[in-house]
């Protein structure tokens, strides 16, 4: 098979800029073209026929999926999708969209190549027509996609200056709501999570482990310090962060945390 004919969208020109070195540096691919937003990647994608878009979802205008969506009508061959983002809610929502692959930020050499060798078995399929069971072919993928992401289902990202993190979900101490923004605190880092609410983040936690203590905070039972008697019978958490942070119990999680320390 030719070289791959690829296009990379992203809103970010580091990050267009970085994921195309990296892309440079392997066998058969060809850079045809860059698109910073949603109507130049459309725009561009009728222009150049790429065999295979690496989309970034979140950007302004039309995002990822709705680029997607669009490229899925056009009249001419849709290409193969490869979403890159720096956070990893949406996998699912990829593969309604036919995306091949979903790779996290900063993107790894291995996974990019990953991503390469299962573009190159798609379009294998495609053009030698060995698809017969087109269904069966998506939902295998999608199983194996799914179990890719629970294998690293406990990573979450989080935003520290200028850069994304992953850490291990059993690092967070504590995240807090503050300025309408959700902290994330690391025994090594403090970052901003890009879960809008509380309860967002909660939802893809251990609930055994991250307890929501009160309304603008969840903890991590395990790194929970000391337990401080507060007035009217309720408690305070003192935290194993640096800083020690003490973290307030509200009245309703006050007997819950009593039954299971057996305070």
């Amino acid at each position: 098979m030719s070289a791959l004919r690829v296009m990379v969208v992203d809103d970010e020109q580091p990050a267009r800029d970085e994921l195309c070195y990296q892309l440079g540096r392997l066998d058969d691919v060809e850079m045809v073209a860059q698109a910073g937003n949603g109507l130049e990647a459309l725009a561009a994608a009728d222009r150049h026929e790429p065999d295979l878009v690496f989309l970034d979802i979140q950007m302004p205008g039309l995002n990822g999926f709705e680029v997607a969506r669009r490229l899925l009508e056009y009249p001419k061959p849709t290409p193969v999708l490869v979403f890159v983002t720096a956070f990893d809610e949406h996998a699912i929502e990829a593969f309604e969209v036919n995306a091949v692959d979903y790779l996290l930020k900063p993107v790894d050499a291995g996974r990019l190549s990953e991503a390469i060798d299962r573009a190159r078995l798609r379009m294998r399929a495609v053009h030698a027509e060995s698809a017969a069971d087109p269904m069966r072919a998506q939902l295998e993928q999608l199983t194996k996609m799914v179990a890719d992401r629970q294998i690293r289902r406990d990573q979450v990202a989080i935003k520290v200056g200028e850069r994304f993190l992953l850490v291990q979900a059993d690092e967070i101490i504590y995240a807090s709501v503050a300025d309408e923004s959700i902290n994330i605190v690391t025994g090594h880092v403090v970052g901003i999570s890009n879960y809008r609410t509380l309860d967002e983040l909660q939802a893809r936690l251990d609930p055994d482990t991250f307890w929501r203590v009160h309304r603008s905070h969840l903890v991590n039972i395990n790194k929970i310090k000391e337990i401080v008697p507060w007035f009217s019978r309720n408690y305070i958490l003192r935290m194993k962060d640096a800083k020690g942070t003490e973290i307030p119990v509200s009245r309703s999680q006050t007997k819950r945390l009593r039954e299971y320390l057996k305070l």
